[in-house]
């Protein structure tokens, strides 16, 4: 319920984001916000991230994936890169202020796609490991794969693209984390371990 809950509020933050009327200049890191906003919206997605988190622990606790090398690193790299994620956005609040150019701003871009392409990396192999494993059934045996499957395409991309784009971009990313929620909800155990 948690990454449900998490993923669905991650989303209408992306698309709100995407359809806010700016109140700086788009050379400003806090763009489309002002200082106190972007301030509190960094906090949220502190927050939400963690609600992300608790999402990869549950799905790495179902089985689904299995015990494998490929699973095992692939569990650690999904929730290490979204540790780091989680961790950018709240060191994020310094550069409110900040122009795009800063090295500061840079370091936080680098910091931004590595956690990114970690947090891929990871659900891919944890998603290949779910689809040879077979034990879910059905479409919701693509969702992990899926997720990390997003992150290289369409949303890299799009994060190099206008800021519209990228926001509802990630807000597409949401949207399949609260689907891996509700798949988790659902399923909270794999049918292999239900049956074992």
């Amino acid at each position: 319920m948690v990454c449900l809950g998490a993923g669905l509020l991650g989303a209408a933050s992306g698309v709100g984001l995407a359809l806010l009327p700016s109140i700086v200049d788009q050379v400003r890191f806090s763009y489309p916000l002002g200082t106190s906003s972007f301030v509190g919206v960094q906090i949220w997605f502190v927050v939400q991230h963690l609600g992300l988190i608790v999402g990869l622990l549950a799905l790495a606790a179902t089985g689904a994936s299995g015990s494998g090398q490929a699973a095992r690193a692939g569990q650690a790299t999904a929730l290490a890169g979204m540790g780091l994620l989680t961790v950018t956005e709240l060191v994020a609040v310094l550069a409110a202020q900040d122009s795009v150019a800063t090295p500061r701003v840079v370091m936080l871009g680098a910091s931004y796609g590595i956690s990114t392409v970690l947090v891929g990396v990871g659900l891919v192999l944890v998603g290949w490991a779910v689809l040879r494993q077979e034990s879910w059934l059905g479409w919701r045996r693509l969702v992990p794969l899926a997720l990390g499957c997003y992150v290289f395409v369409p949303m890299i991309p799009a994060l190099a693209g206008p800021f519209v784009v990228a926001r509802l971009a990630i807000a597409g990313w949401m949207v399949l984390f609260a689907l891996l929620g509700w798949v988790l909800v659902e399923h909270p155990e794999s049918e292999g371990s239900a049956r074992g």
